[in-house]
């Protein structure tokens, strides 16, 4: 029987966990579970036209678990490709038009994406964390009020305030789905990703953090690899647990932490300063006071922009199954450890 893994967050950090699993050997039944807060870009848009939910982290999803053979690489291509002109159709992505077009045809959000992963024969499913018609605030620590996700994500860290917390209004509704894969699930994998406008808004959805806290399946966290400026400024690893953990409602529900030990080259380091971003640090024995497993391994696909590699990170998330089985059978708790 395939072990099943549910995959939570948004945008680039979803697509690299699910395309490494995607052709990983161990072959995992995987659901990915997708935030509902975007407004900006082609998503925003089509939100504010089309009154639907926003369709570019789901779109993600979708081609991050599209078939590989021919047909469903020219479909990839296809759900990518983003218009560079054109008036009303420049910034669109054909992804978010086509997903818009299949919620009118169908009437409902859920069955639209039934029906794309039906044309791009994905392996896995992909889901809306709710479908309440919702939008992302946060408070900063100087009490100022954000509202929309776009906000949030463009502000940049000009004024020095933090964000305090963020939170959805009006209250969001867990999608029933969502709450049933979560308790069936035997692996648990928080994405990494923007903290505040990827991950934590699936928090949020009413009924997730508590599906979390309850079920069976080990909770891993992949760490970012990059703070993120006006989000994250100066979070080391040990922040991001400590923040994941306080919107779950439990101070060590983590159970797993993946966390990249390779470092990064002098130009990459100094381009990403100039942008305001420095790699995400972690302390050892500080995080081994957080969690009861911490991984650490080379995560890094190095280019232009810093990314996780897909293949990397699905190696050490699936390393973990044989352990967690083991330590289940004997009863015991995973130590902390490479």
């Amino acid at each position: 029987m395939k072990p099943s893994v549910v995959v939570i967050g948004g945008g680039t950090g979803n697509f690299s966990v699910l395309s490494g699993l995607k052709v990983h050997e161990i072959d995992p039944d995987l659901t990915a579970v997708v935030a509902m807060s975007d407004s900006g870009g082609s998503s925003g848009r089509l939100r504010d036209e089309l009154g639907q939910l926003p369709p570019g982290d789901i779109r993600q999803c979708l081609v991050a678990l599209a078939s590989d053979a021919e047909q469903g690489a020219m479909l990839r291509q296809l759900f990518t490709h983003r218009f560079s002109m054109g008036e009303g159709l420049e910034g669109h992505s054909v992804g978010n038009l086509l997903l818009a077009a299949l919620t009118e045809i169908t009437g409902a959000h859920d069955r639209a994406i039934e029906a794309a992963s039906k044309l791009l024969n994905i392996r896995g499913r992909v889901l809306p964390v709710t479908l309440t018609d919702t939008h992302l605030h946060a408070v900063l620590s100087d009490g100022r009020e954000l509202e929309e996700e776009a906000l949030i994500d463009t502000r940049g860290n000009e004024d020095g305030a933090e964000i305090d917390h963020v939170f959805l209004s009006p209250l969001a509704y867990a999608f029933p789905p969502v709450l049933e894969a979560i308790a069936n699930a035997d692996l648990i994998v928080l994405s990494p990703g923007d903290l505040y406008t990827s991950l934590i808004p699936n928090l949020l959805a009413q009924g997730v953090s508590e599906a979390i806290r309850s079920t069976r399946a080990r909770l891993v966290y992949v760490t970012n690899l990059m703070t993120k400026p006006g989000e994250t400024d100066g979070f080391t690893a040990e922040r991001f647990v400590s923040e994941v953990n306080r919107y779950i409602g439990h101070e060590s529900r983590i159970d797993v932490v993946v966390v990249n030990s390779a470092e990064f080259s002098e130009r990459v380091q100094q381009r990403y300063l100039q942008l305001g971003a420095r790699p995400v640090e972690y302390d050892i024995s500080r995080m081994k006071a957080l969690v009861p497993w911490v991984v650490e391994s080379d995560l890094v696909a190095e280019g232009i922009f810093v990314r996780h590699d897909p293949d990397k990170l699905a190696d050490a998330v699936m390393s973990l199954l044989p352990k967690i089985v083991q330590n289940e059978a004997s009863g015991g708790t995973p130590a902390a450890g490479n």
